[in-house]
């Protein structure tokens, strides 16, 4: 079966990347979470792509795009956001958007490139606390990490389910995408480093949460933050650390709502990012302002 055009593969860092562009406009980046892949954006593509440019990729290791050469650490994922914008031609300030792992990237890399950021939105994102699902804390023990990234369609199932608060969403379409993109060589070894870089059998780790976002509360940079109220996988709980974590955050419950509200809620979730993108573009020019300013007054030679 072919593949249509709006699918493509570039070149990243010598290797190949699979990724989605439609529409026109300011550009919107999507990532998605760990073992995922760009599929979690397609209603968004169709929904955003009359006003916007907008880009999805496969995360190094995901999908069809093949893995990194380096350990699977937050700042090297960081990193790839960069070059694969670079790669893509995208030399505007560009929307980002990651849900789950893919909200943690997108923090990582606007904290070093915060002038190539026009905004932040962070669905159900990983780095606001400690708790998350058991399923992945097991990952995190050896041997049994493996053996739960077992492929198999009850387990490829049970994982879909478990995203959802509408259990008919995890349709036998999914479930088979799921298992057909677990049976990669690669992608049992991607995920277990992952998990293991980030998170322990206690959860997820303090020391580079505490780091990213105490860094990015420090650049006021536009932010929405939205979470599922029924979210299996990472608490709604978390949406209060946000709040006190990122002050300047704007943030959205979506009601009967699981661990993708860009799919369950997909047209509710597109009308909150087109009102909230609306209004950084003063924002981005604000800050240019305030750099000149600076300029000016500089004293020095």
């Amino acid at each position: 079966m072919s593949i249509p055009a709006r699918f493509r593969h570039l070149t990243v860092d010598g290797r190949r990347v699979h990724h989605r562009v439609d529409g026109a406009g300011p550009p919107v980046l999507l990532l998605h979470g760990i073992g995922r892949t760009l599929r979690d954006f397609t209603e968004q593509h169709d929904l955003l792509a009359d006003r916007y440019r907008v880009h999805s990729v496969d995360l190094p290791g995901h999908g069809g795009s093949l893995p990194m050469a380096q350990p699977y650490t937050l700042p090297a994922l960081a990193r790839f956001v960069g070059a694969y914008l670079d790669a893509a031609g995208v030399d505007e300030p560009v929307h980002l958007v990651g849900n789950s792992l893919g909200g943690a990237v997108a923090m990582g890399y606007a904290v070093t490139r915060p002038t190539r950021v026009a905004s932040l939105t962070l669905v159900a994102s990983a780095g606001f606390g400690r708790e998350v699902t058991l399923a992945l804390r097991l990952l995190t023990l050896p041997g049994l990490g493996r053996l739960l990234l077992r492929p198999s369609r009850h387990t490829a199932g049970r994982a879909e389910r478990a995203l959802f608060h509408d259990p008919t969403l995890a349709s036998p379409e999914r479930i088979g995408h799921a298992l057909a993109v677990a049976r990669h060589p690669y992608a049992a070894r991607v995920v277990l480093e992952t998990a293991r870089g980030l998170g322990t059998v206690r959860g997820i780790r303090q020391p580079w949460r505490d780091d990213l976002l105490g860094r990015l509360a420090g650049l006021g940079l536009p932010t929405l933050v939205v979470w599922g109220d029924d979210d299996r996988i990472l608490p709604p709980a978390h949406l209060a650390a946000a709040r006190t974590l990122l002050p300047h955050a704007r943030t959205r419950v979506f009601a009967g709502c699981g661990h993708l509200p860009q799919v369950e809620r997909a047209e509710e979730f597109s009308e909150v990012v087109r009102e909230f993108w609306a209004t950084t573009p003063g924002w981005r020019q604000h800050q240019q302002d305030d750099a000149r300013r600076h300029q000016q007054d500089d004293p020095r030679p």
